[in-house]
């Protein structure tokens, strides 16, 4: 059992220099144990992003260390009152936990979970969902009882093996059948002169995604957020790069954004892409996506993969993919439970 080995809370604004040496070890054996291809953040880089305070989302964390080693670490996640989702997001509560693992099996895990349910109570959330890639991860969410409602896919497509012919030819396709469609490419950020018309028309296409059985609320994006996400890309050198379709109504029928950054310099990660249903069926979305590898390619010469994530129910978005290259890298699920299921779990106090 876990003994005195209780989670306690941790504000990074405020943490000594004790505190980073054990996190930073952490976070390397963690990276190494669930993503070891992956590049990490450098040190000052991670400081940065962690004190970083974040007007739209509360991050609270909690370690649990012994004899200088932390051994495990945990994330809750929900949207606060200046948020424009609040209203229909607040009763969502996001927790990402991890335990070392030659630390499991002692109750080390289980111990977060009464102060997961109390900060629910604290935050009104009634609804808790866990990440889980690895299988000692879909295990603890079996026992605790919590129910997949998303399953995602992360493909990646290495640039060596790119049809770059095949591209072409939808990029052709994609201007034939939509003559007066305008392309548009945006380096680094989307102008802070287009945020108001760009915000909504994301909204409205971002709400068009797959969540399967999840439950979700409504995604509501604003200028202030893009000053926010754009503040906070700034802090790793992070670079977006956006391409969209703009009818001749001005309506903007389709998006494609990636992000870059110096400690990923050799991965482009392929965020958001999609097509509004009224326009669906013209090929915009292989003209999108094939603009935008043709132009990371003229960005990022040393660019070896992009890697994407979808929900295993996007069958469009996958087809498209799969015809691209991409091959499948990981897979994960989303899990979901109430904060009564979830109480029910815990021992008597």
């Amino acid at each position: 059992m876990v003994g005195e080995l209780v989670p306690s809370p941790v504000d990074p604004a405020n943490a000594s220099r004790d505190f980073w040496t054990r996190y930073h070890a952490f976070r390397r054996v963690r990276q190494a144990v669930s993503r070891p291809d992956d590049p990490i953040m450098s040190d000052a880089e991670e400081e940065a992003s962690l004190m970083r305070a974040d007007p739209f989302e509360f991050h609270e964390r909690l370690e649990v260390s012994e004899g200088g080693r932390m051994l495990a670490w945990f994330l809750g996640t929900g949207v606060t009152p200046k948020s424009p989702e609040y209203e229909t997001n607040k009763h969502l509560y996001d927790a990402d936990l991890f335990v070392l693992p030659a630390h499991r099996r002692r109750g080390v895990g289980s111990s977060f979970l009464p102060r997961i349910v109390d900060l629910m109570h604290r935050h009104g959330s009634t609804t808790v969902g866990f990440w889980a890639e690895e299988e000692s991860g879909h295990a603890f969410m079996r026992r605790l009882g919590a129910q997949p409602k998303l399953g995602s896919i992360e493909s990646r497509l290495k640039m060596s093996e790119v049809d770059w012919a095949m591209l072409d030819s939808w990029i052709a396709e994609g201007q034939a059948r939509s003559p007066q469609t305008k392309l548009e490419i945006y380096d680094n950020r989307v102008p802070e002169e287009l945020w108001a018309d760009y915000a909504p028309q994301l909204s409205s296409m971002l709400n068009t995604i797959p969540f399967e059985q999840m439950d979700h609320g409504e995604i509501v994006i604003t200028p202030d957020q893009f000053r926010e996400w754009y503040a906070r890309a700034e802090l790793t050198g992070g670079v977006q790069c956006t391409v969209m379709t703009r009818e001749p109504d001005g309506v903007i029928s389709g998006i494609t954004d990636t992000m870059w950054a110096p400690y990923h310099r050799t991965i482009v990660y392929q965020q958001f892409t999609g097509v509004r249903p009224d326009a669906r069926g013209r090929g915009l979305g292989k003209w999108i996506k094939a603009a935008m590898l043709r132009h990371l390619r003229e960005l990022y010469p040393d660019l070896e993969w992009i890697a994407t994530d979808n929900a295993g129910s996007n069958a469009p978005m996958l087809k498209i993919n799969r015809a691209m290259g991409f091959r499948p890298y990981r897979q994960g699920s989303y899990y979901q439970m109430t904060r009564d299921e979830l109480e029910k779990r815990l021992p008597p106090r």
